[in-house]
């Protein structure tokens, strides 16, 4: 029997939820901006400024996916009421799994709506730069650190984020030492930035003959990519560029041109190195935005060093600095209420927002 009563207070919930959601993001403000974008566009000026006009377009971009949310969330809502109204009229309860239908993807659209309207951070609509390195573990943690990589590949792909590899330097037995790849994606860094710091794997190994159980670390940087806005001054005299040739399979440009970057910064003591693009100067363009997000990394930190509340204090990359832990030896029997996973099933013990992909990924991998 179709109970109108219970849907108009499923969908009095859902308005609730995006009235909250569109004010947290300010939505008024966003459609101002939104204006004022558009008027600026038109102007001369920014038509022979290539950069400035890149700026503004990817400004752009961002407001009207925010705007095209809840405006598509809001018609949804409207929709999904009209459609009762009509049920409880005509009595056609045909119509009610497309109803629930509706419901249901305007829950999920919201629910992301929601999420996104707490990623209010200075950089958190950014792109993200991120840099995993073995740690105490020897060859498994070199293992451990190319899961990783090609989880967070995977957890990206889900998110319609694009990744881009800019440097690797493979483990000497299996897996990766040390990766550097950029993330391009609406919000990419906010929904990354909780993942900076130690992850701890327990297992039986698998290069282990006696089948020993072992505990590999590895540890991921998580930094935003920002635009040259002055903040950040990087002085000649402080760094030091060098050039060399190109690691990894061979080929004319590996083997004959000098396309590999790497810049040293003194004052610092920050290293970045770039040898995946095709050209040298492709190369120290990637060094210096990296070295530009690691010098504001650091000025962040700077800043609030007195709760560390970014990154906390710095931690070597072995037991009792993981912010994670996948333990698969033993294996737990027990029934974990969020997932539904029955006994014997392998538990990750974990915290943090991708915690349900991580435990299906590691499942299946």
């Amino acid at each position: 029997m179709f109970k109108a009563d219970d849907y108009r207070l499923r969908i009095k919930a859902l308005t609730d939820t995006l009235d909250e959601a569109a004010y947290a993001l300010d939505i008024e403000e966003q459609k101002r901006r939104r204006a004022e974008i558009l008027e600026e566009q038109q102007k001369e000026t920014v038509w022979n400024d290539l950069e400035l006009s890149a700026k503004l377009g990817r400004e752009l971009s961002v407001i009207e996916n925010k705007i095209a949310v809840v405006d598509g969330s809001r018609k949804a809502i409207a929709d999904a009421s009209e459609i009762v109204s009509l049920i409880e009229e005509t009595g056609e309860e045909e119509l009610i799994p497309e109803l629930d239908e509706m419901l249901q993807t305007a829950e999920k659209d919201i629910e992301e709506t929601r999420i996104r309207a707490l990623l209010r951070g200075k950089y958190d609509t950014a792109n993200a730069l991120l840099s995993l390195h073995a740690g105490a573990g020897g060859t498994e943690a070199c293992d451990w650190t190319g899961m990783l990589y090609r989880m967070y590949c995977r957890y990206c792909e889900s998110m319609n984020f694009k990744v881009f590899e800019l440097d690797r330097e493979a483990g000497d037995e299996a897996g990766i030492k040390r990766v550097d790849f950029r993330v391009e994606g609406v919000n990419a860094y906010g929904f990354l930035k909780a993942e900076m710091g130690v992850h701890r794997l327990v297992r039986i190994s698998p290069f282990d003959a006696n089948k020993r159980r072992h505990t590999s670390f590895a540890s991921l940087e998580v930094m935003p990519q920002v635009e040259d806005d002055g903040e950040i001054v990087i002085d000649d005299k402080d760094i030091r560029i060098d050039i060399y040739h190109s690691g990894g399979a061979g080929g004319q440009n590996v083997n004959k041109v000098a396309s590999a970057v790497r810049i040293t910064h003194f004052p610092t003591g920050i290293v970045v190195q770039c040898q995946n693009e095709r050209s040298q100067l492709q190369n120290k363009a990637m060094c210096f935005e990296m070295l530009r997000a690691k010098l504001l990394e650091k000025k962040i930190e700077e800043r609030a060093a007195a709760d560390s509340a970014l990154k906390g204090d710095v931690k070597k990359i072995e037991w009792g600095s993981q912010i994670r832990s996948y333990v698969f030896c033993p294996y737990t029997l027990v029934k974990d209420h969020r997932t539904g996973y029955e006994k014997g099933d392998v538990q990750a013990v974990m915290d943090g927002d991708i915690q349900d992909f991580i435990i299906d990924y590691l499942k299946k991998a």
